[in-house]
């Protein structure tokens, strides 16, 4: 299948198509360079990296010209593939590895995009910043860790009354139950839950955290702590 039929079979609108299909080729020439992604079967790639991106556009969250950060953007799932498909959005995709970032750089750079940076960091120390700190509408993260731990990360960025969007697989429901007393430290609510179908038999889960008061100043801790001890 073209990744065009694949967007019209999501239910989406098949735009940006040539522009993603450059993302990919410029993805699978960096990767035998660095590390990006073990995915680069061209289906698995459609699916896994931009269908699963483009799952956010299924929820209402995403509409017009709001402010997103990716945090842990790595190969610049969702936040770029975000960006590709609405131009609207002013993104900013936030990693710890600098090599990644000088990838998603070309790629800006390439298809000549506008208001989208990357910035090189780590969220605990970046969370912390006035530049930062309670900036954006909407935080994402595809990153692999526990619900508590990606709500201390991401919440500082998000502004009251925006929202934290984690992207979680089957086991979400568990993790939300341990992650009750970090939602309400950190001033989070969980507003809704939306299933994700995608080809290849993958069910996923985004987990839609509204931050409904201001993040205690003490929070993201450092040293590792918010994965080595969560909330």
């Amino acid at each position: 299948m073209t990744l065009k039929q694949y967007i019209e079979d999501f239910g989406l609108e098949a735009k940006k198509v040539e522009e993603l299909q450059k993302y990919k080729e410029l993805l699978l020439e960096w990767n035998e360079k660095i590390n990006i992604t073990r995915i680069t079967e061209e289906d698995e790639v459609y699916v896994k990296h931009f269908l699963d991106s483009l799952s956010l556009f299924k929820t209402k969250y995403l509409d017009g010209n709001k402010s997103l950060i990716d945090i842990g953007t790595g190969g610049g799932f969702p936040g770029l593939v975000l960006k590709i498909y609405n131009e609207e959005l002013d993104v900013t995709l936030l990693d710890s590895l600098n090599k990644r970032l000088v990838f998603l750089d070309e790629v800006i750079n390439t298809l000549e995009l506008e208001d989208v940076r990357t910035v090189h960091g780590r969220a605990e120390e970046l969370g912390r910043t006035n530049e930062y700190r309670e900036q954006f509408d909407i935080a994402t993260s595809r990153a692999v860790a526990n619900l508590s731990t990606l709500l201390e990360y991401d919440l500082p960025f998000v502004k009251v009354g925006g929202y934290f969007i984690s992207m979680k697989g089957p086991e979400y429901k568990e993790e939300i139950e341990n992650a009750k007393s970090a939602l309400k430290e950190l001033g989070g609510e969980l507003e809704e839950v939306v299933e994700i179908k995608l080809p290849m038999d993958i069910t996923h889960y985004l987990l839609i955290i509204k931050k409904v008061g201001m993040t205690p100043k003490k929070y993201p801790r450092g040293g590792g702590k918010p994965k080595s001890k969560p909330l």
